[in-house]
C-alpha cells in the first residue's frame, strides 16, 4: 500500500497534478455549460410537422428538368428522383423525392449523389424533397485536418491551441447563445463569455505566469475599448442591431424569447475583436518580458517604450487583419456598390455599410490601443515585482 501510495504521489506532482487538475476543471466547466443551455427553454417558432430532416443517397433519376443534358445550368429546373434514406426514423427505406434546384437550396443529383432530405410519412407512405447535398462529411474532414495540423506542426503548443479552441466553441454554443436567448443583456453576455474565453485561453497556451496575468489583463481592456467605442459611435450614427440584414428574423426570436434585439450589434463587436487584442496583448507582454530579462536593470520607462517599439510593426498587421476579415466578410455589399455606381452620400448613408466600418473600425481601435496599455500594465508589473524581492531580501 506505501509503495502504491508513494507511486501516485509522484504520478500527480508538480506539472502533471496541474495538467490534471486544469482537464478536469475544463470538463466541469465545460459539462455545466452544456447542462445549462439545455435548462433554457425555447418556444417553437418554426411550423409543427411530422417531417425530419435525414441523409440519403441517390438510386435513381427518374425525371430531369434541369435542360443538363442540352447545357442547362445545374441551379435551375426539377427533378424527380428515387432515394435510400441512410438516417432517422425512416432509415433503410425507398421513397421518391422532389428536388426543385436553386442557388440556395436543392442538389443537382446524379446517381450515387448523397443529399440530405425533409421526408415525412403520409398514408403510410413516404414523401420527400431533397434539401441540399450533404457536406457533414466534408465539414468534418476539414475540420479534422485543421486540428490535426495544428497538433502535429503546434507541438504541445499545438495541442493546447486546439483545447482552447473546442473550450472557446462550447463557450459560444452552449453559454454565449443561450444567455442571450434567456434575455441576458448581449453586452454582458458578450463580456461574461470573452473574459471565460480569455482567461481559459491564456492560461491553456502559456500557464500562470506575470506574463499571462498581464496579457488577460491587457486583452479584457482592449476588448472593452473596442464595445465602447462601438456603442458610442452606434449611438453617434443612430446604429443599432435592429438595423442588421437579419433584423425581422431576430425580431421574430426576440418576441418569443427573452433576446435583446437592440445590443447584439456590439456584443457581436465584442467576441470578433477577442481573438485579434488576446493575440496582440499576448505578444507585446512576451516581448516585454524577454526584454526584462535580458536587461534587468530596465526600468518602468524603459520597458514601456520597449514594448510601444514592438507593439508597432504587429499593431499594422492585426489592424490590416481585422480590416481584411470584415471586408471579406462584406463583399457582396462592396460589388452591389460598386455595379450600381452609388454615389457617396447613399452610400454613407447605408446601415450595410456604416455597420461594417463601425465593426471594423471599433475592433481595430480596440487592437491599437492595446498596445500602449499592455506595455503599461508588462512594464508595471515586471518592475513592481522586481522591487518587492528587493525589499523581501533586505
Amino acid at each position: 500500500m506505501v509503495r502504491i501510495s508513494k507511486i501516485t504521489t509522484v504520478m500527480f506532482s508538480g506539472k502533471k497534478r496541474r495538467l490534471f487538475f486544469g482537464i478536469a476543471a475544463l470538463v466541469i466547466m465545460a459539462g455545466l455549460m452544456i447542462l445549462y443551455s439545455r435548462s433554457v427553454e425555447r418556444t417553437p417558432i418554426a411550423p409543427s410537422s411530422n417531417n425530419e430532416y435525414a441523409k440519403a443517397t441517390v438510386t435513381a433519376i427518374l425525371e430531369d428538368y434541369t435542360g443538363a443534358e442540352e447545357g442547362g445550368g445545374a441551379y435551375t429546373g426539377n427533378q424527380l428522383v428515387e432515394v435510400e434514406i441512410t438516417s432517422g426514423t425512416y432509415k433503410g427505406r425507398t421513397c421518391e423525392a422532389s428536388n426543385s434546384n436553386s442557388y440556395l437550396t436543392g442538389a443537382y443529383c446524379e446517381e450515387g449523389s448523397k443529399v440530405v432530405v425533409l421526408v415525412g410519412e403520409n398514408n403510410g407512405e413516404l414523401a420527400a424533397s431533397v434539401y441540399n447535398y450533404d457536406r457533414g462529411a466534408g465539414i468534418w474532414a476539414l475540420v479534422g485536418v485543421f486540428f490535426l495540423a495544428l497538433c502535429l506542426i503546434g507541438g504541445k503548443k499545438g495541442i493546447s491551441a486546439s483545447a482552447a479552441l473546442i473550450f472557446t466553441f462550447i463557450c459560444i454554443v452552449f453559454l454565449y447563445v443561450p444567455m442571450m436567448y434567456a434575455g441576458v443583456s448581449p453586452f454582458w453576455a458578450a463580456v461574461i463569455v470573452s473574459m471565460l474565453i480569455l482567461v481559459v485561453s491564456i492560461l491553456l497556451l502559456d500557464g500562470w505566469s506575470a506574463q499571462a496575468f498581464c496579457a488577460i489583463l491587457g486583452t479584457a481592456i482592449g476588448v472593452l475599448i473596442a464595445g465602447a467605442t462601438a456603442a458610442l459611435f452606434g449611438t453617434l450614427c443612430h446604429i443599432t442591431g435592429f438595423n442588421m440584414s437579419d433584423a425581422e428574423t431576430m425580431i421574430h426570436i426576440g418576441d418569443n424569447s427573452g433576446l435583446q434585439v437592440g445590443g447584439i450589434l456590439f456584443s457581436g463587436i465584442l467576441i470578433a475583436s477577442l481573438g485579434a487584442v488576446m493575440d496582440q496583448s499576448v505578444s507585446v507582454a512576451a516581448a516585454i518580458q524577454e526584454i526584462k530579462r535580458n536587461n534587468p536593470e530596465f526600468g518602468w520607462k524603459r520597458l514601456y517604450q520597449s514594448g510601444i517599439r514592438v507593439g508597432h510593426d504587429m499593431m499594422g498587421t492585426m489592424s490590416n487583419t481585422l480590416i481584411l476579415a470584415f471586408v471579406g466578410s462584406s463583399v457582396n455589399t462592396l460589388i452591389i456598390v460598386y455595379a450600381y455606381e452609388m454615389p457617396y452620400l447613399q452610400i454613407m448613408s447605408q446601415y450595410a455599410i456604416a455597420i461594417e466600418i463601425l465593426r471594423g473600425l471599433s475592433g481595430t481601435l480596440g487592437v491599437i490601443l492595446t498596445v500602449p496599455v499592455e506595455s503599461a500594465i508588462a512594464a508595471f508589473w515586471l518592475t513592481r515585482k522586481k522591487k518587492a524581492q528587493g525589499v523581501s531580501v533586505s
